[in-house]
């Protein structure tokens, strides 16, 4: 697993072997099981979540109804806020799928920061490519409409459709898994008038 892990950071810089190994010396690549709650509301967390296979979400129990706000798959980084504001987690996160994941905090960085000072600068990196993600999702979300939040979805993380169940897809979306089956229809149906036209 910490090939795939190696790869994607050979993106950014070549690892050193001795950074390879020093990581690998972590232990931070974790195997959960689809279900598997990681976070839950009112837990503290020291630790943030890379996922190198599979798919975790985020999401909030309100009036005993989930509401999700994010889901990760492959290469997405995730940092419960309760490790900044040092406030318990107002929030859940599960597993979707089975998934390997690296679990690391703040004390297990610092560490490899000060041996690695190269390290310190990738995550800077990273860090800022999620910030951006984070908030350019963020403002579409708020600027968009329901069918043009799941066209988005559809042209840019279309693999979400097989990977989600309707419900949480729905909830992430922002509308009931009914809204998004009429959406669904009335897109297939659309795309079908549309090429009997042509």
């Amino acid at each position: 697993m910490e090939e795939i892990l190696f790869d994607y950071i050979s993106k950014y810089m070549p690892l050193l072997e001795e950074e390879k190994e020093a990581i690998i010396g972590l232990d931070v690549f974790k195997f959960y099981k689809k279900g598997a709650v990681l976070l839950r509301e009112g837990d503290y967390s020291a630790d943030g979540y890379f996922v190198l296979k599979g798919c975790i979400r985020s999401y909030y129990l309100i009036d005993g109804e989930e509401r999700t706000t994010a889901i990760y798959t492959e290469s997405h980084s995730f940092s419960p806020l309760s490790i900044t504001s040092g406030k318990p987690s107002a929030h859940y996160v599960a597993c979707v799928e089975d998934s390997m994941l690296i679990v690391a905090n703040v004390s297990m960085e610092q560490k490899m920061f000060e041996r690695f000072p190269r390290i310190e600068s990738l995550c800077r990196i990273l860090s800022e490519e999620m910030l951006t993600f984070n908030q350019a999702s963020f403002d579409d979300f708020k600027l968009s409409t329901p069918e043009q939040r799941y066209l988005n979805v559809l042209e840019t993380r279309p693999d979400l459709l097989q990977r989600v169940p309707q419900y949480q897809l729905a909830s992430y979306l922002g509308i009931t898994p009914q809204s998004l089956s009429r959406l669904r229809k009335r897109i297939v149906q659309g795309a079908s008038d549309q090429s009997r036209v042509g």
